[in-house]
């Protein structure tokens, strides 16, 4: 990617995005409402909207290699962010945050998944700079990333929360109710933690888990920090308003975790066939390249990603309408 857009480009639009998505996230303190389905769809659609100028500003400025791996990272970070969201709600419906304080909540999530994400980028582009083999360990992951995604349950989510909700308990003092948005609130003339506590730390390691997803399957589309980070960035724009645009939809897309395993499969496949074309290692066919191994292309690429979404959510939409 270097030297195919201006470094102007590159650096204001990231500038503007990070921008935008501040003074999204910024209006919840100024103006804190529940936002109308309207009006969180009509956010979204411009986001959406935004998002694919980006791409048209990419084709126009640099070439459409690269305006199609935006594309097809900003769709595949999109759908990683949507089950991202899922668990979102399967963890303030868990806990019974207000909906009055949902808002801050989601804030919060999504500021550090931006902060996650960009450590992420930064230590794996340095690790790709430097050791081409980390694609063989990013494929490998991948795979157990899909795996896991397509066949996790309810009741292993709610195993590990319950753990983690009983560990916290046993060793910091904390209320049952809720004050506001607060983290620790007054009891009887005693600090005490709310459960908003447990709510945070659950969001952040899930933020952690998704962030890990996320990186190695973006790599595998594009290697250029720049495309990586914008599409992460759009990715997160309009999250807030997709929550209550799609509220307990998400809960009854039940094949939209399939789609996005075979997505996280598919990329992590793709990896392996890359560091096998640029093989290193002096273990595997003596330090060189295997030349059979394929080389998917971006257009491969965008398809699958736009054909298992679609595959995902009308099977969804078919089995709800059934019910």
């Amino acid at each position: 990617m270097d030297g195919a857009l201006p470094a102007w480009f590159e650096i204001g639009s990231l500038v503007v995005l990070v921008g935008i998505l501040l003074a999204d996230l910024l209006i919840i303190f100024k103006r804190p409402h529940i936002p109308s389905m309207k009006e969180a769809g009509l956010w979204v659609g411009f986001y959406a909207t935004l998002a694919v100028a980006f791409g048209g500003a990419i084709l126009a400025l640099g070439d459409s290699e690269h305006a199609g791996q935006f594309i097809a990272g900003w769709l595949t970070e999109y759908s990683l962010s949507i089950d991202n969201l899922f668990v979102f709600v399967i963890i303030m419906s868990r806990f019974a945050v207000p909906r009055k304080y949902q808002q801050e909540v989601l804030m919060v999530g999504i500021v550090m998944a931006l902060i996650l994400r960009g450590i992420f980028i930064i230590v794996g582009a340095a690790l790709i700079a430097s050791f081409s083999w980390i694609f063989y360990i990013f494929g490998a992951f991948l795979l157990y990333t899909a795996y896991h995604q397509a066949f996790r349950t309810e009741s292993d989510e709610e195993e590990s929360e319950s753990k983690l909700i009983s560990f916290l308990r046993k060793r910091i003092a904390m209320t049952n109710e809720f004050d506001g948005a607060k983290i620790r609130t007054t009891v009887a003339g005693k600090r005490v933690f709310t459960p908003m506590l447990i709510v945070f730390i659950t969001i952040a390691l899930t933020d952690v888990l998704f962030a890990f997803d996320s990186i190695p399957a973006i790599f595998g589309i594009t290697t250029s920090p720049f495309i990586v980070f914008a599409a992460n960035l759009f990715a997160l724009m309009g999250l807030r308003q997709l929550y209550f645009l799609l509220g307990g939809l998400l809960e009854k897309l039940e094949y939209l975790k399939y789609g996005i395993a075979f997505i996280l499969g598919f990329i992590g496949v793709k990896l392996v066939f890359h560091a096998m074309h640029e093989n290193e290692l002096p273990f595997i066919n003596g330090g060189h390249g295997i030349e059979w191994a394929p080389e998917i292309s971006t257009v491969t690429s965008l398809l699958v990603i736009v054909l298992s979404m679609a595959v995902a959510t009308l099977a969804s939409i078919w089995k709800m309408k059934r019910r």
